[in-house]
């Protein structure tokens, strides 16, 4: 089973962050400039949060907020779930699962190294998949 790592070498590291007091208009900004759902929220060099196209969508959006003068911090996900780079895809899976959640950023040894998203995990396992197909036809075939 591949590794958040493989996923990483495969899409590449590159993460993009935003301070906590940039507003929400900055965020978007963006996050549509880089086609991304999902922000880190950094302050300094200390993850603080994540700001997603969800949080967007339940904290602004609906509740009429403006997204010119309300900042990140104030609906931001502050209870980010993390993991390492040597976990195994199936496991990512099951926590995006059970957490409902799209994104995950990437902490070894307390760095920030990535972020994987639903659509990277899907990608990786499917992936496996075919090869094990593929193996298991030329096995039947031969």
């Amino acid at each position: 089973m591949a590794t958040v790592n493989q996923m990483l070498m495969n899409k590449g590291s590159e993460v993009y962050t935003i301070s906590p007091d940039a507003t929400v208009l900055d965020a978007l900004r963006l996050m549509a400039e880089k086609d991304v759902g999902a922000l880190i929220v950094m302050d300094g060099d200390q993850l603080t949060g994540i700001f997603s196209e969800r949080d967007y969508a339940r904290k602004i959006a609906l509740q009429g907020k403006s997204s010119r003068t309300t900042p990140v911090w104030s609906v931001m996900t502050d209870e980010v779930v993390c993991v390492s780079s040597d976990l195994a895809a199936d496991k990512c899976m099951a926590i995006m699962t059970d957490k409902r959640i799209r994104h995950l950023p990437v902490l070894d040894d307390g760095q920030l190294v990535g972020i994987i998203s639903i659509g990277d995990v899907v990608k990786s396992i499917m992936a496996e998949q075919q090869v094990l197909i593929r193996h298991l036809e030329d096995y039947i075939l031969s």
